[in-house]
């Protein structure tokens, strides 16, 4: 009995030192967010916005202050999502404070056609009439993207430019499920819907290099075309530096007008003084800061609400929460959107590979009710592929980025047998009765039967059948043409342009711009959903999760990350998957 209490007050004071902590810390995180936010941001004249985009850029961050918190200092270190970057650059052409931006960037971690959404609101900033200077003390070939878009770009002397054209890799597993006795039991439809490859292959096939060949090529073009048109250097040059490695060092990136100049940090400066003709230095100020200074001013209010539902991550059958898209949650934020009067138009701003095959129907059928009631405008980002285009080809009209992968319309399954690795690796065996013929139908500690595969390979053929149908519809287009563009292959959006899969090439804006449009209004404002949760919900719930831990861990794998993540996925899948062909890491 003393040792009964003496293990409860162990447990009872460790309990409560717990609390404690949490408590203190939060503390110490609240009293750092308000402190922080005692001090007033002013906006001198001439100001000059410093853009780092030194962390993931994501659709749309959280107002979750515990995001992000450098425990350290207490305070917040939250990154803006590409839906504030945007609308910053934005309002700051209109602003006659700001002078110009400097975009400081070494690294850049998005993908192209988020990239090209910024880029093409640096150019409308400068047709302001406002300049755009670009530094970096080396360029990643993401970054050096971003930054040629500016009238002068600058590097460091000593530093290089990663300007080599596109590696795209694949992950396969097959090997490593052999030394495990794993038999990974495939269902598809569609030559091209290679993300069942990595488990029954070694290597690309055929159908698969064709495919990302040609959105290589497709995205490449993009990315080579615009680099063109800023810098003033034509395609063919532009690849034969990339085939030669010509800009690894600065004075060849000088040599090649690939940069305007070659000038160390306090150069710089003298640059921007001049630029901006202050004899006291330009005031500088982060593209944040500035953000908290104007953003109750950025949005104006009006009866009438255009609704930007924001639809991006994975797409799952299961609860929602930040970065995933929930079949149910989602579809419960279109109809809300659909069946409010004062909501005229619904803009989808879709970023996903796709995912569950049960969830991505249940998206559609609310984007086709929703239609039905007010004009729905797709804008695709990074991704729109086979879920995420599913969720999409119901809209009144789609807009797509030039470098955005979409289509991939396919359905696969993946049924894991593990006898083997029970029985040779565990010494585990399994023994049952049954009522009825098939009551052990499916399972992952025995091979699939015949009828078993039957089973399944008819439920494939008829989810893809349903896929095929949903696009065609929605498409204006023959089964047959569909299927012809279909079978699981991915296309870039230039491409899909011109076979159909989307309406017109552009960004958010755009689809704004169209459902105002078909709404017929010209005075709005816009409702971002789904709406957020308070911090406090939000901390606790990621507390009681192990997202935290999963971030945690892809920050200390550094460059490995993307293994970590293909893995994930791999083992994470379950049902029927409508998802991006493949587990791919692009360089």
């Amino acid at each position: 009995m003393k040792e009964f209490f003496k293990m409860m007050f162990a447990s009872m004071t460790g309990c409560l030192i717990t609390v404690l902590v949490v408590f203190f810390v939060m503390m110490g995180v609240i009293s750092g967010l308000m402190s922080s936010g005692d001090s007033e941001i002013v906006v001198e004249d001439k100001t000059v916005l410093v853009i780092e985009l030194n962390k993931a850029i994501v659709e749309r961050t959280t107002d979750n202050p515990f995001e992000n918190i450098d425990f350290a200092s207490m305070k917040s270190d939250k990154s803006l999502g590409l839906n504030q970057i945007l609308a910053t650059i934005k309002y700051a052409a209109t602003d006659e404070r700001i002078g110009g931006i400097l975009l400081d960037l070494s690294g850049l971690d998005a993908g192209y056609a988020t990239i090209e959404a910024i880029r093409n609101q640096l150019d409308t900033f400068k047709a302001s009439g406002k300049f755009v200077f670009a530094y970096g003390d080396s360029y990643s070939q993401k970054a050096f993207y971003l930054a040629s878009v500016a009238q002068k770009l600058y590097l460091n002397p000593k530093g290089s430019i990663e300007f080599k054209g596109l590696y795209m890799e694949s992950m396969f597993f097959k090997g490593a499920l052999e030394k495990l006795e794993v038999d990974a039991q495939i269902i598809r439809h569609g030559k091209f819907k290679s993300a069942v490859e990595p488990f029954m292959l070694d290597k690309m096939s055929d159908a698969n290099r064709l495919q990302l060949q040609t959105f290589a090529n497709s995205l490449w073009g993009q990315v080579v075309d615009q680099i063109s048109k800023s810098r003033a250097v034509n395609t063919a040059s532009l690849n034969s530096i990339a085939d030669s490695l010509l800009a690894w060092d600065a004075s060849g990136a000088l040599k090649y007008k690939l940069v305007d100049g070659l000038v160390y940090r306090d150069e710089l400066e003298s640059l921007l003084n001049t630029k901006s003709e202050t004899e006291g230095g330009a005031p500088t100020l982060s593209l944040s800061d500035y953000y908290s200074s104007v953003k109750e001013k950025m949005f104006k209010y009006s009866e009438n609400r255009i609704a930007v539902i924001y639809a991006f991550g994975e797409i799952n059958n299961g609860k929602a929460s930040y970065g995933t898209i929930s079949g149910k949650a989602m579809s419960k934020t279109i109809r809300d959107a659909a069946n409010d009067p004062a909501i005229k138009a619904i803009v989808l701003r879709v970023n996903s590979p796709g995912g569950d095959a049960l969830a991505s129907e249940m998206i559609w059928r609310e984007v086709y009710l929703a239609n039905k009631i007010k004009p729905v405008v797709v804008s695709m980002g990074d991704y729109a592929a086979s879920g995420g285009y599913y969720i999409s080809c119901a809209a009144r009209r789609i807009y797509a980025e030039p470098t955005t992968l979409t289509g991939s319309i396919g359905v696969f399954g993946v049924i894991p047998n593990l006898q083997k690795m029970f029985n040779n690796k565990l010494g585990i065996t399994f023994d049952g009765v049954k009522t009825n013929e098939h009551s052990d139908y499916i399972g992952v500690n025995k091979p699939m039967s015949d009828f078993d595969r039957a089973v399944i390979q008819k439920q494939i053929e008829d989810i893809y059948g349903t896929f095929v149908q949903r696009v065609a519809d929605g498409r204006k287009m023959k089964n047959a043409d569909v299927d012809s563009i279909g079978q699981g292959r991915i296309w870039c959006g230039v491409d899909a342009l011109r076979i159909g899969l989307v309406d017109e090439l552009g960004g958010i804006d755009y689809a704004i711009a169209y459902a105002a449009k078909e709404a017929e209004i010209t005075e709005y404002s816009i409702e971002e959903l789904p709406i957020e949760k308070d911090f406090f919900t939000e901390f606790v719930e990621n507390m009681q999760s192990d997202t935290r831990a999963v971030d945690i861990m892809r920050s200390e794998l550094g460059d490995f990350a993307p293994l970590f993540d293909a893995w994930q996925r791999a083992t994470q899948m379950s049902g029927v998957q409508t998802r991006l062909p493949f587990f791919l890491i692009m360089h």
